[in-house]
């Protein structure tokens, strides 16, 4: 039996590893990569490698792996990597694994310059970039210094400001802030949006020549095919849909084009290298289906893939709208525990203060109560003094009426009977004095006890008061939002005309106004800090397309205008 043949394989994310025989063919290693990493969506990959000539060549499904221009190294080295892109990322891109393997390649070749960003959207896709890979904004955890290993813009940008690291972290994290709630895959999702409008996206470009021997560039993409003038690359200059087209074929360099319209002349140009003309046809072939296929009712399979994607979305969005009730309801719980806590301190505080308040009002009763009942003895003897005065009143009354009785008494007898009555008379003023001074002291001493007792009665129920916890309303809410999504699938089965719809597009920017007063403003910001003299030719372009108003879609419909015979006239004439 023949020795196996060990083969790595090296997705975006990850390494796998694989023993074939010599008969397998390309397509059987690829169904094993696939059935690995769990994809569906296989029409937008393939397989890649360098051949003996260091050129990047994708493996050939019907051939088999031994009989291509493999290097024969141990273990044999692929890539696999995505080798048509999709038209609209948001309708195309069903799988979950399949809009992470499509977003991290789209951003590797972002942050390497292969494809151009300007800065501003490089800073808007890093935020979305950090999002899909930290979650959630938090303060407390993603502080300062946070995204120092991480790469946020492309190189170009950071050599052409004169801002600091710290400075290009503080505005993407600016962006990052406003992406709270946002799911992982949604922020994978957004990146591609917007990466999708950029013009160098998933474009394949390559050195050709007209009948006049002009170099130009080809660029095969998702829409069609375009021509580049050779000093950019950024803006086509002719275009044509794939609609167009009806049959492509090379002979040796010549490659031929025939589009549909029967007026029209071949569409043909030379390629520089023979080896090229067969990835450039592979290419054609295979954006030339899917753009067909994405203008036809979806199969059985993609819509069941559409619909099980859906599920799982909803799916994924109740599970974090159920955490995002239960992270409140604990935050909620956390802020009422920590307000009794505060009560409780509150009320432990003002018990005390009860507690000393009551005591002294208890000494103060006391004393109080003592006092009292000194008044109330010296009362029973002011009563005994009260008895005696008016006894001795009695008397001297007595002594009185008996003088006049008896008025035959001697003088002196008068003068003793007059001076008694003058003392008795003195004794009993003086007495009642200080029985109505003793009434005032009585009667101010209960007002104080009274008051005393009032204060006392105060302070204990101050007291209780404060060592009593209130009735708190604790009961949460445990109902949970019920989550609606559709199965339907929606209007499935209508057929579409083969019309350029994508001609009538616009940008994920010009579809909002906020988004795009902030990148205006951001742009603005960091033209204040660009070294001009670090701009590239790219960036020269970009510039002017935007002075003159265009962007990817107004250019598509430009170069696409006239008919067919028209622009390929304009072609030759290049």
């Amino acid at each position: 039996m023949p020795k196996p043949i060990n083969v790595r394989v090296t997705t975006i994310d990850s390494e796998l590893e694989f023993a074939i025989q010599v008969s397998t063919i390309g397509k059987q290693l690829f169904d094993q990569v696939v059935r690995t990493i769990g994809l569906r969506e296989t029409w937008f990959f393939g397989l890649q490698y360098v051949d003996s000539k260091g050129l990047t060549t994708w493996l050939k499904m019907g051939k088999k792996v031994m009989s291509q221009d493999v290097r024969k190294e141990t273990p044999l080295l692929f890539k696999f990597r995505a080798k048509f892109y999709p038209e609209d990322v948001a309708e195309e891109l069903v799988q979950t694994v399949t809009q992470r393997l499509v977003y991290l390649q789209v951003k590797e070749a972002i942050l390497s310059e292969e494809v151009y960003c300007p800065p501003e959207s490089s800073v808007l896709l890093a935020s979305y970039a950090i999002q899909a890979k930290y979650g959630d904004y938090n303060p407390d955890v993603h502080r300062v210094g946070f995204l120092g290993k991480e790469r946020l813009v492309p190189q170009r940008v950071e050599d052409q400001h004169r801002m600091t690291r710290d400075q290009w972290e503080e505005r993407v994290t600016n962006w990052y802030s406003e992406h709270r709630g946002m799911l992982r895959e949604d922020a994978m999702l957004e990146y591609l949006k917007i990466a999708q409008d950029l013009e160098m996206y998933g474009v394949n470009y390559f050195d050709i020549r007209n009948k006049k021997g002009t170099p130009l560039w080809l660029g095969i993409d998702a829409l069609g095919l375009n021509i580049y003038e050779y000093n950019d690359r950024l803006s086509p200059k002719i275009g044509f849909p794939w609609s167009e087209i009806r049959n492509i074929s090379f002979s040796d360099k010549k490659f031929v084009i025939k589009p549909i319209d029967k007026k029209a002349p071949d569409f043909v140009f030379m390629a520089t290298r023979l080896r090229i003309n067969k990835r450039i046809l592979a290419l054609c072939m295979g954006n030339h289906e899917l753009y067909m296929r994405r203008r036809k009712p979806d199969t059985i399979e993609v819509q069941q893939m559409k619909a099980q994607a859906r599920e799982e979305k909803a799916y994924r969005h109740a599970e974090r709208a159920h955490l995002a009730r239960e992270k409140t309801a604990r935050s909620e719980a956390d802020k009422a525990r920590t307000d009794l806590e505060e009560r409780l301190k509150q009320f432990e505080s003002e018990a005390q203060r009860a507690m000393q308040a009551l005591a002294i009002a208890e000494v103060q009763a006391k004393e109080l109560e003592v006092k009292v009942e000194q008044a109330q003895a010296e009362a029973k003897m002011r009563e005994g003094m009260r008895a005696e005065a008016e006894q001795a009143r009695l008397e001297a009354e007595n002594a009185s009426a008996r003088m006049r009785a008896n008025v035959s008494a001697s003088a002196e007898e008068k003068a003793a009977m007059a001076r008694q009555t003058k003392v008795a008379e003195a004794r009993a003023a003086e007495m009642a004095d200080a029985v109505a001074k003793k009434d005032v002291e009585t009667k101010a001493l209960q007002q104080q006890l009274l008051h005393a007792k009032k204060q006392q009665a105060s302070s204990a129920q101050a007291l209780m008061s404060a060592t009593s916890i209130p009735d708190m309303d604790t009961r949460q809410e445990s109902g949970t939002a019920d989550v609606g999504y559709d199965m339907t699938g929606g209007s499935a089965g209508a057929s579409m005309d083969l019309m350029r719809s994508e001609e009538s597009r616009t940008t994920q920017m010009d579809k909002s106004k906020k988004m795009r007063d902030a990148l205006h403003s951001l742009s603005a910001q960091l033209e204040q800090a660009k070294d001009t003299g670090k701009m590239t030719q790219l960036d020269i372009l970009h510039q002017q397309n935007l002075a003159a108003g265009r962007d990817k879609f107004k250019t598509l419909r430009t170069i696409r205008s006239g008919n067919t015979k028209s622009r390929i006239t304009d072609f030759e004439k290049l």
